[in-house]
């Protein structure tokens, strides 16, 4: 049991990046119901800035490790910001009303430019990795270091925060309306641009949040465990829909748990395969019953 209990306990933080992930996404295509590959890409690059601007920071500047760090999270987010503005302005807005396949293909030029950026060779020393014990055994604790309860701590704050504000401000009311159809939402007096650009923004800075809180706790953050984490985002929120940021999150904590009970008790290389086959599998089942709804 207290093996189960560990592998629970791992699924808390690697859930709680999925969750983060899945909230912001949904943000975004909730409005825009184009497949956006560009957002793991997001996510790593933002991690990467982090780490780069850090090093810069300690060694060219000789900051302390804290303010090396801190300097690289505001250039994260400040990045987060910028590209979400080009996204945004000069790419999903003009391709929007187009056929699908133009967003899919101009966000793959995206993730293949940003992982030019590649800084693989550069680690952070390990941070707040002080174990905390949740429950002991005879030659075994099930442990939790501190960097992963600030993580998963931050991320619930987060999560709860914006879904309370979503669901009770006005640009959760507009967003929900331009979600649903946005030529009516359009013709009842809201921006759909304005809406639209903000929720673009709120989605690239919770890649961005993602991406820092990867870096702290692995140390470093490629650009092809962004491609991962962006495809598992992807099909998660097309099995849940992207009708609540809230429930995709929910919905991603879920697989981030799955995931970790499969690791720690199946062969660890044949983790994605499964993983991924489950979520087709839904995807199939679920698509088929919400066809079967519209026709009816």
């Amino acid at each position: 049991m207290l093996y189960f209990f560990q592998q629970v306990l791992n699924g808390l933080h690697s859930g709680a990046l999925y969750a983060l992930l899945a909230f912001g996404y949904v943000l975004t295509n909730g409005i825009l119901h184009r497949t956006n590959l560009a957002y793991g890409a997001l996510f790593a690059f933002c991690g990467q800035t982090m780490i780069l601007t850090a090093a810069f920071g300690y060694q060219a500047l000789w900051l302390t490790l804290f303010a090396a760090v801190a300097l690289g999270i505001v250039a994260a987010f400040l990045y987060a910001g910028l590209i979400s503005h080009v996204l945004s302005r000069s790419i999903f807005e003009p391709l929007a009303d187009r056929t699908p396949n133009a967003i899919v293909v101009t966000t793959l030029g995206i993730l293949l430019l940003l992982s030019e950026a590649d800084t693989h060779d550069l680690w952070l020393p390990p941070m707040l990795a002080q174990p905390i014990i949740f429950a002991k055994g005879a030659n075994f604790n099930a442990t939790l270091t501190l960097i992963q309860l600030l993580d998963c701590g931050i991320v619930v704050a987060i999560i709860a925060l914006a879904s309370w504000a979503f669901a009770r401000s006005s640009f959760g009311r507009r967003w929900r309306a331009v979600s649903d159809d946005a030529k009516a939402a359009a013709m009842c007096g809201v921006d759909v641009r304005a809406v639209f650009r903000h929720a673009v923004l709120a989605g690239g800075l919770c890649a961005a949040l993602a991406g820092v809180l990867a870096g702290l706790y692995y140390g470093n953050i490629s650009f092809g465990s962004g491609l991962v984490y962006g495809l598992k985002i992807l099909f998660v929120t097309a099995v849940g829909g992207y009708l609540s940021p809230l429930r995709a999150a929910l919905g991603a904590a879920a697989f981030g748990m799955a995931e970790s009970l499969w690791a720690g008790y199946f062969p660890v290389e044949w983790r994605d395969a499964w993983m991924y086959l489950f979520l087709v599998a839904m995807l199939v089942l679920i698509g088929a019953g919400r066809d079967q709804s519209k026709i009816v």
